[in-house]
């Protein structure tokens, strides 16, 4: 039987401005205690239906607003949140949550933005909702019928036969499927990813080398950096083609423990200690002797790749983003921003492409389709055509995930309207075109609640 439990290495829940880690599964099942690390707080005003939220703080300070009184916190204090109220919380803290009964889905209604994370104050706008957002809401007796929908129509995808998922009737209902699944899935980041996760990406980057002079100098930003995978595996391809180069890469990531872990660079060979994959899984055997010193229980990324990579905890929605990585030859803002509801992900674009120097190029895979495709034609970017098929066909995950999970990719279709922007992966930023960061005045209740 367990009566121990330790400090879970996975994020739970992450917003703008909190993450958190969930003890458990409990024994006590009417109980949810949570580890929050608070950097400035809760992005959401919101009122629970049933559930009683008790904080404890354990160091930093700040403040609670509940039912529109402010109350000032420090380490050694217990804040009590009834069902029906209002509240949110600000400032730079540690906090332990109990929620009694536990968490559930429909639970809690978002009402406003907090300002002093988001620097806006603007209401939620239910009514704007569209059909779908409404339909996925409905619950019977507790249960989610879009949920159970969707959980069948994953049994039945899988096993349709590869000559009928081409039929046109098969792909329009796919994509029935997907925007039901971008509706209801309940988005949050997680750590799975891998070592040379798309190569014919790799590949573009390479190429696009080409053109650079004998000991020019190569800035290159590394978003959502997760484990470090990516950004070490940017590094290596970078040094093996072009070592003349002078190499400056700024990795950067939201969860402090993730960028810690990514910074240490040691992988353990026989499991992964925060992903859910197997991390080294397209690597072949001289990959891996390139890339790592090995002792038989762990792999340590070489000295030679981890030069000249700078680590860094930070929200890449945050506009002071451009003042502290300064302009960017290459920008790599990969499979995170389909973890944000849409209006949060294009919000989150918009702001990084202000980090891509004019000409530069902004490589940006794993998000909603239809918000890469309205920021790209609004700002003018040019899609790179060449490996334009082989760089949407190369990540087997995201597309095995298509159309029952949110972050599914969908097939690449010549026939749709502006095609080439909408399934590039790698664009070149002209001059004058990089989009000024903007605050969305309106916003739909969240699909993830955050604790």
């Amino acid at each position: 039987m367990t009566y121990i439990y330790t400090l879970p290495k996975t994020t739970s829940f992450t917003g703008t401005g909190v993450e958190g880690y969930s003890f458990g599964p409990l024994r006590q099942k009417d109980l949810d205690v949570c580890l929050i690390e608070s950097v400035k707080g809760h992005d959401t005003f919101m009122v629970s239906k049933k559930i009683v939220r008790t904080y404890y703080v354990l160091s930093g300070s700040g403040f609670f607003t509940i039912d529109d009184q402010r109350y000032e916190v420090s380490p050694g204090m217990l804040v009590e949140i009834p069902p029906k109220v209002e509240f949110s919380y600000s400032g730079k803290m540690t906090l332990l949550g109990f929620a009694r009964p536990r968490w559930f889905r429909g639970n809690d209604r978002h009402t406003k933005w907090n300002p002093d994370v988001t620097g806006r104050d603007a209401a939620f706008l239910p009514g704007r909702e569209s059909w779908l957002t409404r339909l996925v809401r409905i619950t019977i007796a507790g249960k989610s019928p879009a949920r159970a929908f969707l959980r069948l129509n994953r049994e039945l995808w899988i096993h349709l036969p590869s000559r009928l998922k081409q039929l046109s009737w098969a792909r329009s209902y796919g994509s029935f499927v997907h925007a039901l699944a971008r509706k209801e899935g309940v988005r949050a980041q997680a750590f799975s990813t891998y070592f040379l996760r798309n190569r014919p990406e790799l590949e573009l980057i390479r190429r696009l080398l080409d053109p650079r002079r004998n000991g020019d100098s190569l800035s290159v930003a590394v978003l959502g950096c997760s484990l470090g995978a990516e950004a070490y595996t940017i590094a290596w391809r970078i040094r093996s083609a072009r070592p003349d180069l002078k190499l400056t890469l700024n990795a950067i990531d939201i969860s402090r423990h993730a960028v810690e872990f990514a910074r240490r660079g040691v992988y353990s060979i026989k499991e992964s200690e925060l992903a859910d994959t197997d991390i080294f899984h397209r690597m072949t055997a001289e990959e891996k002797r390139e890339f790592f010193e090995t002792d038989g229980q762990s792999a340590t990324v070489k000295s030679c790749i981890k030069e000249g990579i700078t680590w860094n905890v930070g929200d890449v929605g945050e506009p002071e983003l451009i003042d502290t990585l300064g302009p960017q030859d290459m920008v790599v803002a990969s499979n995170f921003l389909c973890h944000m509801v849409p209006i949060e992900a294009e919000r989150c674009l918009r702001n990084i492409s202000r980090l891509v120097r004019p000409g530069g190029y902004l490589f940006v895979s794993g998000i909603d389709l239809d918000v890469r495709t309205k920021v790209a034609r609004d700002s003018g970017w040019k899609p790179v055509q060449e490996l334009l098929e082989e760089i949407h066909e190369g990540d087997p995950v995201m597309k095995a995930h298509w159309p029952w999970h949110y972050g599914g990719l969908e097939p690449l279709d010549k026939k749709r309207r502006y095609w080439r922007i909408r399934y590039a992966a790698a664009f070149q930023i002209p001059a004058g075109t990089a989009a000024p960061h903007i605050q969305p005045e309106n916003e739909l209740a969240m699909a993830n609640s955050r604790r």
